[in-house]
């Protein structure tokens, strides 16, 4: 039980900050041996999270008829990860890029180019810049939140400012473009959990949905105010140490 809490308070938190919610997931399993821990396990986590991002921003998804282009780049952008998600996945080489090694390596190099693209000017909004143009060279850049420890919510945020939005319409946006891909994981998710015929199973899926949606939201909440007054150099702290210390651990 306090392994599901814990797992869920993980995903709820890094899964909107720029830190990888995927690579902290593995490394809680891997130096806590939680047996429970899996590909399904996370999409359950993250089903959570889909719904906290719904909840959030529920008055832009309501608001489709006004906000119908807007939803279209956000569409359009997150088909190549989906894409090659759903190919990975698949073929099962997804498990092959979920080890220390990579994570480390990835925490680190990310976390330096997050650094880098935070020096950009803050120009620009969504409101008058997030064009098809914008929503492609962004989307092309998750790709590479496929990869464990790259983060999903970082490499959005890297690529919005190298292309000069503000801090809190970067944030925006990667929380925008958040929603079809975790909704897709979500749908891949259910599927699994309906048809699991062991119930234990299935409620363990229920409470890491339930606890991440609401660390979910608290984090969605206040990192939205803390982008409004403060750079991202702390989590480019945090991830340099992150992956040093990985680096040291794996090599040594």
């Amino acid at each position: 039980m306090i392994e599901i809490f814990l797992l869920s308070l993980i995903q709820g938190i890094t899964e909107f900050i720029p830190v990888s919610s995927s690579s902290h997931l593995i490394l809680f399993s891997n130096y806590t041996n939680f047996e429970e821990q899996s590909l399904l396990v996370d999409v359950s986590l993250h089903i959570g999270s889909f719904l906290a991002v719904l909840c959030y921003f529920y008055k832009d998804i309501l608001n489709f008829v006004k906000n119908k282009i807007l939803f279209l780049k956000i569409l359009i952008s997150s088909i190549p990860v989906m894409l090659i998600g759903f190919f990975l996945v698949e073929t099962n080489l997804i498990e092959n890029l979920r080890n220390v090694k990579v994570i480390a390596w990835t925490t680190l190099i990310f976390g330096i180019i997050l650094y880098l693209s935070d020096k950009c000017d803050l120009s620009k909004n969504i409101e008058s810049n997030f064009s098809f143009k914008s929503a492609i060279f962004i989307g092309t850049f998750q790709i590479l939140s496929l990869i464990p420890g790259v983060s999903r919510s970082g490499i959005t945020l890297t690529a919005a400012r190298i292309l000069n939005f503000n801090r809190f319409d970067s944030t925006k946006i990667s929380f925008l473009l958040s929603l079809p891909t975790l909704g897709a994981v979500s749908l891949f998710g259910l599927k699994n959990i309906i048809s699991s015929n062991n119930i234990n199973f299935s409620i363990m899926n229920l409470l890491c949905i339930i606890l991440s949606f609401l660390f979910s939201i608290l984090t969605i909440k206040y990192f939205l105010h803390f982008v409004k007054k403060f750079s991202l150099n702390i989590f480019v702290i945090y991830r340099v140490l992150l992956g040093v210390i990985l680096l040291f651990l794996s090599y040594l």
